[in-house]
Order: structure tokens, then sequence, then C-alpha cells
């Protein structure tokens, strides 16, 4: 781990295998680089859009919120530095602690040199004197002019064929009849080619990932989706958000009561693939293996 500076910010670099990394330390938390074999930051750059009148900076990059969406608490701004603490193979980053909540947020990052993924540990603890429900929110911004990939679970739920076995979730300002989405019985797939306007869906993931290609890189997010336990926004485990300026992919962890002293977790892991003959068709996904992968 080595200490520099990137567009003004103090951050900690890591590098392992095919990837580098770059996380903030002057804000956040926040990890606003990735990078593989040297290329291009697969990651947004919005070093100057805010949110809530100006208060709250998106900076880019990966960001923890927690759900539900509550202008009040999720927009309170990360702005200060944070502690980096160094570890075999990874860095975690400690956020202060939030006045208005009492939450504290934490992402520890591992490499695994072995497998060549990254592992990112989602933390909130609750050092407020009252119980807090709420659920861990992982947010990648990633750049426009790529096609996100939503898996969909295609089995009988529990075995029964005359119940439903998905279900979609929509933001008000999404239109369903948007170019921008492509529906698939396997895969729905967002288009990141808005010029203006924004939408967003979000569903109970049972494949357990998601992913985003751009420029013949395939970056793919895991999460476990427990179905034994609720989530919010209609059970959405994950979720997809597109602007004119950048997608996001969105994990979710269920729902949870938060005692004072205590914390909960929710784990991503990162694995990006070369993908260079994809024409961007539907139809074509079943070519790749992107089920397959490290999920714990």
């Amino acid at each position: 781990m080595k200490y520099m500076t990137y567009k003004d910010f103090e951050c900690v670099e890591l590098s392992s295998g095919p990837f580098q990394i770059l996380a903030t330390t002057s804000v956040g938390p926040r990890i606003i680089a990735l990078r593989v074999n040297g290329g291009e930051n697969l990651f947004a750059e919005q070093f100057d859009e805010t949110l809530d009148s100006g208060s709250y900076h998106l900076y880019g990059g990966h960001r923890l919120w927690y759900a539900p969406e509550d202008p009040r608490r999720t927009y309170i701004p990360d702005d200060s530095p944070v502690e980096a603490k160094e570890f075999e193979n990874g860095v975690h980053l400690i956020q202060r602690i939030e006045d208005e909540t009492g939450i504290q947020k934490e992402i520890r990052l591992h490499f695994d040199e072995e497998n060549a993924y990254i592992e990112i540990e989602h933390i909130l603890r609750n050092l407020s004197n009252d119980p807090i429900t709420l659920a861990p929110w992982a947010i990648t911004m990633l750049k426009p002019g790529g096609v996100a990939i939503l898996p969909q679970y295609t089995g009988s739920a529990q075995g029964m064929e005359l119940r439903p076995n998905r279900a979609i979730a929509l933001w008000p300002y999404t239109d369903i009849h948007s170019p921008s989405i492509v529906w698939g019985n396997e895969f729905v797939l967002i288009r990141s080619n808005l010029h203006e306007g924004q939408l967003k869906l979000g569903y109970p993931n049972m494949e357990g990932w998601m992913a985003y290609w751009r420029g013949e890189m395939l970056f793919i997010k895991r999460s476990e989706y427990i179905p034994q336990r609720r989530y919010y926004d209609f059970e959405s485990s994950s979720e997809c958000y597109c602007a004119p300026e950048y997608i996001e992919l969105e994990t979710l962890g269920p729902i949870t009561n938060i005692p004072p002293g205590e914390s909960t977790s929710h784990k991503e892991i990162w694995e990006t693939q070369q993908i260079i003959e994809w024409t961007g068709d539907v139809a074509d996904l079943g070519e790749f293996t992107l089920g397959e992968g490290h999920t714990d």
C-alpha cells in the first residue's frame, strides 16, 4: 500500500495481480478507481456532481450507503478524512461516526491473489444509544456507454410452477418503454445510452450476480441473496440506476435491526473478464459463464 494524490484527493493505492485500486483517505470511505492490467479507470469520476442542493458530493467510484433512501440520513456528507488500516493483501477504511445518526461506515477491501478476485466487505456500526433498522447498500458508479446485465431467475418458485418466480421494482421516473431497457426472460439489459432523464429498477436477485460490459471489459459484482430475509424496495437485493453521466450497479443486504454497539456487514465479490466479441445482444449471453464464481 502506498499513499498518493489523485485528482486532488489523498488516496491509498493497492495493487494485486491484474488489479489496481485507489481508495480515498481525505474523504469517504470511497473507492474511486479500479484499473485492470493498467487500463483505464472502470469507475465513473463525478467529482463535481452533488445531491440535495449541493450538500452531498457523489465523487464517483464505489460508496457505502444504507437503505431505505431518505435524504435526511442518506445524503449526510462524507467529506471528512477516513482512517486507513493496512492488513495483508488489503486495507480497512473507517469513517468518522455520523453525528446525526451515530452510525459508522467501514469498507474492508481484500485481494484474493490465488483466484484473482476482490472481496469488499461493507460494515455499518451502530454507535448510538438506540437500536437502528437499516440495510447495507453498496453502490458502484461506472462510466456510460456500456450495457448492464441483470440475470433473471427462471426456475419454479420452490418447485411450484403455478406461482410467480420473479418480480421487478420500478421507480417513478422510470419509463417502462425506454429503449435503453431490453427485456429478456433470462436477462434484462440496461444500455447506458441516456441523453436525458433517468431510470432505475430493482429485483430480488436469486442468481447472486450482476455485471456491466463496456469496451471489451466485463465488471462482475457477486452478492449473496438470502430468500428467508426481508429486503427494502419490494424485496430488491440488486438495483440498477442509469443517468446520462453514469450507471450504477447496486446491491443491498437484508433489513437488519442493529442494537447499540453492534454492527452488520454486507459482502461483494468483484471480478473482471475480457469479452471482446459480444455484440450487446441478449441472445448471445448464454455463451458466457457469468453465473459461476465466488460468493463467499
